[in-house]
């Protein structure tokens, strides 16, 4: 007897490529393989690729408590510039000089921002202000007060540094924006940066070795997709999951 979607419960580990939202990637499931209910566990920026966690039927109960997990991340910073995104795919607002900054100064400057730290979202957010997206008051030239949110950064650190380019792996907890960490390392190194890639590795326990890319899900029977899948069952385990600092 054919298996239907409406009866599926569980997690898939998706792939998100570059310019798809995280909404896109439910929408897409949902449509392909005709769930029902589709949602997933923490939001990646359209200019972010790697590990998206799909909820999919009962499984969306557990949101809350698998977005609260920590996260682990390799991306790039790109120096001398200042988007109002604080990533490249934002408006730049302001250049300057980066030639004078080394691998050095940046992994010394890096360490300030390891440990509990205050975060000011970035008016380019789905944060809200007084019940509208904040995202939406950018595009209308609003800026508007943001409260500082505390966040801990486990780890932020450079790799290798390539003229303009530096490489970075971090991991950080629950509600970090990566775009605004790297904004405001290059305040601190005196010539702007912002976000130029970034790639999600890891949300708690789940890992990106074990995801399947959009490509893959297109070609895919609802029958070969189940034992790509997390069963119901075992979900709970997974909550509020922390990966070793």
């Amino acid at each position: 007897m054919p298996i239907r979607p409406e009866f599926v419960d569980g997690v898939l580990l998706a792939d998100k490529p570059e310019t798809w939202t995280s909404h896109d990637v439910c929408a897409f499931i949902r449509k392909r393989f005709r769930f029902r209910k589709v949602g997933h566990a923490g939001t990646l920026d359209p200019l972010a690729t790697g590990l998206l966690v799909i909820l999919i039927g009962k499984a969306t109960k557990y949101s809350m408590a698998l977005s609260a997990c920590d996260k682990e991340y390799y991306g790039t910073m790109e120096l001398g510039v200042q988007t109002d995104s604080h990533d490249r795919q934002g408006k730049v607002i302001a250049e300057a000089p980066w030639e004078h900054v080394t691998i050095d100064l940046i992994r010394e400057k890096a360490r300030d921002f390891t440990g509990e730290i205050v975060q000011v979202p970035p008016m380019v957010s789905a944060l809200k202000h007084e019940g509208t997206r904040l995202y939406k008051l950018a595009r209308q030239g609003k800026t508007v007060p943001r409260e500082g949110r505390r966040v801990t950064v486990h780890e932020f650190r450079f790799d290798k540094m390539e003229g303009r380019f530096a490489d970075f792996s971090a991991h950080v907890s629950k509600g970090t924006y990566l775009r605004t960490l790297v904004n405001d390392l290059g305040e601190v190194l005196g010539c702007h940066a912002c976000l130029a890639r970034l790639r999600r590795l890891c949300s708690g326990n789940f890992d990106i070795t074990k995801s399947v890319t959009i490509d893959t899900l297109r070609t895919m029977s609802l029958e070969e997709l189940l034992p790509k899948m997390l069963p119901l069952g075992a979900v709970p385990q997974y909550a509020n999951s922390h990966r070793p600092s």
